[in-house]
């Protein structure tokens, strides 16, 4: 049984990401960087593993489409960011699986982003920088070192680059963690892929 019939099925979420029509080769690459950037941000901030990611598949009935740590990083590493990126391609199914776990764990640690996004308003508001609080200080450096590392970028990045990248992620992350936040992140990763494409 094809992962989209079984998902559907079992995940009334799922039939919210709906496509009006498929996306090009392009438009999939730029979903799957986007989605990887927020898995990445995820994963700086609440210290999210492998493991975590897996759980949420089982509990959201996509361990079909996610299966294993080797199918994850697959789908990771088929980003056009990464360093020595894989031949997977990332179909759309998996795109709407990845969506749902990446909401699923926003909410699981909704009282986390909050708290760093509350901070970031308040560091903002007293023109003091980001890495005063601890938190988004632990955050940024996380993310930072995360992005260089896996990135083919990452060494060309400056550090002002990746602080911006990683508070818009931060709080992007607080609306991905709401009721809506599924439908949010789709309609926000069509938005951007088609964009980039024009």
């Amino acid at each position: 049984m094809p992962p989209s019939v079984k998902s559907s099925a079992s995940n009334p979420a799922w039939d919210e990401l709906t496509l009006a029509n498929q996306p090009d080769p392009t438009q999939l690459d730029n979903i799957k960087a986007q989605l990887d950037l927020v898995l990445l941000a995820l994963e700086a901030l609440a210290k999210i593993t492998s493991e975590g990611i897996l759980q949420a598949a089982v509990e959201l009935n996509l361990a079909d489409v996610v299966s294993d740590r080797v199918a994850l990083w697959r789908l990771r590493q088929s980003s056009p960011l990464r360093r020595g990126r894989g031949r997977k391609r990332l179909d759309i199914e998996e795109a709407r699986a990845l969506v749902l776990i990446i909401c699923h764990l926003a909410k699981q640690h909704q009282e986390l982003i909050r708290r760093a996004v509350a901070l970031l308003e308040q560091l903002t508001e007293q023109n003091k920088e980001p890495h005063h609080a601890s938190l988004l200080g632990d955050y940024l450096d996380n993310f930072s070192n995360t992005y260089q590392e896996r990135m083919e970028e990452g060494e060309n990045s400056s550090p002002d680059q990746l602080t911006y990248l990683a508070l818009k992620l931060l709080v992007d992350l607080l609306f991905y963690s709401a009721p809506s936040g599924s439908r949010r992140l789709w309609l926000a990763l069509l938005d951007r892929s088609r964009d980039r494409r024009e």
